[in-house]
């Protein structure tokens, strides 16, 4: 598989300009890491920002008003055959009447056999068209559901007309029925009444839904023929019967048949008019396949918006032909949502997934779906359906609602809902089982979709990429660490095997991958959040015993896919603010090793491989602070000589003088001796001190204020010589940078910390010169004002989020005081 391709597929719900990716680009600034405040404009999992999700919505709003809906071809259409229906059937309803009403009633004595005979037979086929035209749209949504053999459904509905004749029939077939119910407990509820079958042997073909609904269908057809014919021949012909002169109870005979065979004949035509411009609408123009293909179907969708538009031209018919128009689409799979039919919920699941994943629609879609809480909780308890029945339901609900999480509001709904995690874990299929004995953990089991017939796979991906979004918001990191089992089902999808990573082939290990990544994602984000929370989640993360062997195996097999190095490594940052992780990362075997591997790769400095290179460094930097055994580890590695090498590349040159530093000041006086190499550094530390870049000055100043400490005085003129820098340069910049910071920098925040520490060493190092040069550049007057300015913000190496990490020892204002002190006592 080509791992390129695989990493160009990311979560892209939220689409920018270049010249707006430019600007917030410009506004967030450089990087965040552990070392630095979060930033004020927060990032989205897939890397867009607060602002980029604001102009996305806004262009999305206002997308959604000018796109018309689909559906509304359809309402329109049965608005249309409703106002042709009605006007048919007020127009029969008053023949009906007249019949009834004049002919019968008042000419039945007087009129002719043949026009009575005629208004007989019109009046039972107009009330025979009538009958199937009020059941013809009942089986018509029967023939909409997906029912496999007999027509279950239209069985039932016919089987009660047929209830007498069983009746009769039960005593002489007593021992026959027994014999059946018997055989038939577990069958089907319909199966139970089997004792029709012998009267009704194909009834099989009868009680399919399409075919008596098509049934009804011609059978009005003729009806309305008949009723032309009928009608249109009287018309023509003429012949009433005679009126005698005098004969004052015919004097109007003639035109009241007259007026009854012209409103026959008028509804009868309105009725083939309507059914003529159904077919043409229907069938030459295929209105509902062009309503399908613009709603993004597909071959199952036809079903769907044949159901929208009966129930909506039943609406029309029923009511008021106006109520059909009040139809929409997503509503409508809403209502069918919390139907006791599986056949209806497909519908309604298809549609709102459809209408969720268009881009067109998604906006408007999920709106409507996120403020209806019963629709929320209905597809919630839907992930609990692991019926091989269900599955695209239970599929389908998976997808709308990662759809819907993507919202802060609705992801707040939907963990709202009581036991809406525990549900979507329902999704994360468990891997490994329980133990047989307190000394053992269970082996983790493996399913095949093709041997189960159920796609595991796809639906752990939508359950991890449900939880990735819910991630997003604070509190609901809290409710996922409380969810009992979920943790180390996540921890699980972490492991990947050597051959998936490697072999280029891997075609069919795709969702694998994917799996792997989006579990590698949950996890950063649960082990970067803030507060209480973020130390409880990283407490129970890095407690489980696969957690950090598991990101191992990432970093030394995905060479090919650098994007997972990257998110492993910023598990292991995030989880080593936790002292105790620290010292566990550090203690498993090869991850030390790994990520300095990373860290000095001399090749792809550039994109993703360069990413992680940084993110290795800064991985590193984590694990020595304050970590006596880690820098012991580090130390054995032999990788002192190529850190100092590594102070001349530009990419990765910060993280190696934060990871010197970090061991110089932590490993202990044991290891001087492994630690005399750091002193190649200081011409290069040196000559960066003066640079421009106010993080590469920042950790340059700091290294070399624990560089100096391994030189005698006679070293250190030595290192000036070689770097070309005199003492009184030095100075100028360190009173500079406390000039120029005049308060707390966030970007920077250590740098007058580190300023005022190389400033101490140079004071105690050569007391007589550098006391009198930095009187005369005037230290004294910056020290007053840093001691009037100093934050707790400096007192800190780490910071997750706004909360400080690894506090200093000793604070800025104690080190103004100590060197204002040298100052005024030399």
């Amino acid at each position: 598989m080509d791992s390129r391709k695989f990493e160009e597929e990311e979560d892209r719900s939220i689409r920018l300009q270049v010249s707006e990716l430019h600007k917030l680009e410009e506004a967030r600034g450089s990087n965040d890491t552990v070392f630095d405040l979060r930033s004020s404009i927060e990032k989205g999992d897939s890397g867009e920002t607060a602002d980029a999700a604001s102009v996305s919505s806004a262009t999305a709003f206002r997308r959604k008003s000018t796109i018309p809906a689909p559906e509304k071809k359809l309402t329109l259409f049965a608005l249309q055959l409703a106002i042709l229906e009605k006007t048919a059937t007020g127009i029969g309803t008053l023949g009906f009447i007249w019949a009834t009403v004049v002919l019968l009633g008042g000419f039945a004595i007087t009129l002719d056999g043949s026009d009575f005979w005629f208004i007989t037979i019109i009046l039972l086929i107009e009330g025979a068209r009538i009958f199937s035209r009020s059941h013809e749209l009942e089986w018509q949504h029967q023939a909409t559901w997906t029912i496999a053999g007999v027509g279950i459904s239209s069985f039932r509905a016919l089987r009660s007309t047929s209830a007498s004749l069983l009746r009769c029939l039960r005593i002489r077939s007593r021992e026959t029925t027994t014999t059946v119910a018997r055989d038939s407990e577990t069958a089907a509820t319909w199966k139970s009444s089997s004792d029709v079958v012998p009267l009704l042997p194909y009834a099989r073909w009868f009680f399919i839904s399409s075919n008596v609904s098509r049934l009804l269908y011609w059978l009005q057809l003729l009806s309305a023929t008949a009723c032309v014919a009928l009608s249109s021949y009287k018309l023509v012909r003429h012949n009433y019967g005679d009126v005698h002169k005098g004969d004052t109870d015919k004097r109007n005979r003639q035109s009241a048949l007259s007026i009854f065979y012209s409103l026959a004949l008028a509804e009868a035509l309105l009725f083939l008019a309507e059914k003529a411009y159904w077919e043409w609408r229907v069938s030459v123009c295929n209105l509902l396949e062009d309503v399908t293909r613009e709603c993004e179907f597909g071959v199952t969708g036809l079903v769907s918006i044949k159901r929208f538009f009966y129930d909506s031209y039943s609406k029309c018919v029923n009511g008021s032909i106006f109520d059909g128009l009040k139809m929409d689409i997503v509503s409508f799979g809403m209502e069918l949502l919390g139907s006791n039919s599986s056949d209806e919920q497909l519908i309604g699941v298809r549609i709102l997934r459809q209408f969720a994943v268009n881009e067109r629609y998604s906006e408007e879609t999920l709106e409507k779906i996120g403020i209806n809480f019963p629709v929320v909780e209905r597809l919630v308890e839907m992930l609990n359906w692991k019926d091989l029945q269900e599955e695209e339901i239970r599929r389908s609900a998976a997808e709308i609602l990662s759809k819907l999480a993507g919202k802060k509001q609705n992801s707040l709904r939907v963990a709202g809902i009581s036991g809406a995690m525990e549900s979507i874990s329902s999704l994360l299929e468990s891997t490994r089982s329980s133990g047989e004995a307190p000394d053992e953990i269970g082996e983790k089991k493996v399913f095949h979709d093709h041997d189960l017939h159920y796609d595991f796979c796809r639906f752990n991906n939508l359950g991890l990429l449900i939880l990735k979004k819910l991630a997003k918001d604070h509190d609901n990191c809290g409710k996922l660490g409380n969810t009992r089992g979920l943790l180390p089902k996540i921890i699980d999808f972490t492991h990947v095997d050597q051959v998936l990573l490697w072999d280029e082939n891997a075609d069919v290990a795709r969702s694998q991958v994917l799996t792997l990544k989006r579990s590698l994602q949950l996890v950063k984000m649960l082990a970067s959040t803030t507060g209480n929370t973020g130390k409880c989640l990283r407490r129970e993360i890095s407690e489980i015993v696969f957690t950090v062997s598991n990101v191992r195996d990432v970093l030394r097999h995905g060479a090919r896919y650098p994007k997972l190095q990257k998110l492993g490594i910023g598990i292991l940052t995030n989880l080593a603010l936790d002292t105790e992780a620290r010292e566990r990362i550090g203690g498993t075997g090869g991850v030390l090793k790994e990520l300095f591997n990373i860290f000095f790769k001399r090749h792809g400095d550039d994109g993703s491989q360069g990413c992680v290179r940084i993110a290795a460094g800064e991985a590193i930097a984590m694990l020595v602070l304050e970590s006596k055994v880690n820098c012991f580890h580090a130390l054995r590695l032999g990788v002192m000589g190529r850190l100092v090498e590594a102070l001349e590349v530009p990419l990765i040159r910060v993280n190696a003088a934060r990871v010197l530093r970090n061991m110089c000041l932590y490993s202990g006086d044991e290891c001087f001796h492994d630690l005399k190499f750091v002193r190649a550094a200081a011409p290069t530390v040196l000559k960066s001190i003066t640079s421009e870049d106010n993080k590469l000055q920042e950790v340059m100043v700091g290294l070399a204020a624990q560089v100096f400490r391994f030189m005698s005085p006679e070293d250190s003129s030595y290192v000036f010589m070689d770097s070309g820098i005199k003492r009184r340069e030095l100075a100028y910049s360190l009173v500079s940078i406390l000039r120029k910071h005049d308060k707390p920098a966030i970007k920077v925040p250590r740098i007058r910390r580190f300023a005022i520490e190389l400033a101490v060493w140079m004071m105690e190092d050569d007391v007589e010169n550098n006391v009198v040069l930095f009187r005369k550049l005037g230290l004294e007057k910056e020290l007053e004002k840093v001691l009037e300015t100093t934050a707790e913000l400096e007192n800190f190496d780490v910071f997750s989020g706004t909360v400080g990490v690894s506090r200093h020892s000793r604070t800025v204002h104690s080190l103004a005081e100590l060197a204002l002190k040298i100052l005024e006592n030399n």
